[in-house]
């Protein structure tokens, strides 16, 4: 049977810087943190100018991925550098370093432990005091490998998840890795940029699990989007 699939109503537009890459959005205490890639760092943003109130600059040779906030901690993915960085909430001061094998990509957290993709279907959870592989599922779709699992948010119980290039939202089971069903954000930008090169693609998503608000981006996109997920439209 087909995934179920479910709309999208924009709640408010703010600024989004237009040249930050976003690799990860996350939303804790009152605060937008996110993290960026090519001239990669990581930064607490205002939410409604975009600004970035304080940043890290990541050394030129590290490429910024997915971001988690979890105990206090921020825990900012790389590509292709095999580390991930955590960092004091409070001060962006690196309090650690941890390895891993994969590249990394997206990177979220129930509350106990972190969760991580890797651009392939696997998506793996981590102890965050150590970074050691605890599980891992794949992630299908109508019994078939789902590749490209980007940006990830722990909403509801369910893992959501960008998937690189489309732009929908799948919303991932943590017990087994199917599809729940999908959520349509076409439309929310639609000029894209020239500059991009075609990259400026749906990624990022920021969850108020205080408040139950829901705010996405996209790379290189001027916009940031408070949005409310609507049941399927006729």
């Amino acid at each position: 049977g087909q995934d179920p699939v479910m709309g999208h109503r924009v709640i408010a537009q703010m600024h989004h810087d237009s040249g930050a890459f976003t690799q990860g959005l996350e939303y804790v205490s009152g605060r937008l943190i996110e993290s960026t890639g090519i001239a990669s760092t990581l930064r607490e943003v205002e939410i409604m100018s975009g600004e970035a109130i304080r940043r890290v600059d990541l050394s030129r040779d590290l490429f910024g991925e997915g971001c988690t906030v979890l105990k206090g901690l921020v825990y900012q993915l790389t590509w292709r550098n095999h580390v991930c960085i955590a960092y004091d909430l409070e001060t962006f001061a690196e309090v650690a370093r941890f390895s891993y094998e994969t590249p990394g990509w997206g990177l979220c957290n129930d509350g106990a432990s972190l969760i991580m993709s890797d651009g392939s279907d696997q998506v793996v959870y981590r102890d965050p005091a150590t970074f050691a592989v605890t599980r891992r599922i794949s992630v299908t779709d109508n019994g078939r490998p789902l590749d490209k699992v980007n940006e990830l948010e722990y909403v509801r119980g369910e893992i959501w998840a960008n998937i690189w290039f489309r732009d929908s939202i799948a919303r991932i089971s943590p017990d087994d890795g199917r599809i729940l069903g999908w959520i349509d954000m076409g439309g929310l930008h639609p000029h894209r940029s020239r500059a991009a090169r075609g990259e400026d693609v749906l990624n990022g998503i920021a969850w108020d699990r205080d408040r139950d608000r829901l705010w996405v981006t996209g790379k290189l996109w001027p916009s940031l989007f408070e949005v409310e997920v609507t049941e399927a439209g006729p």
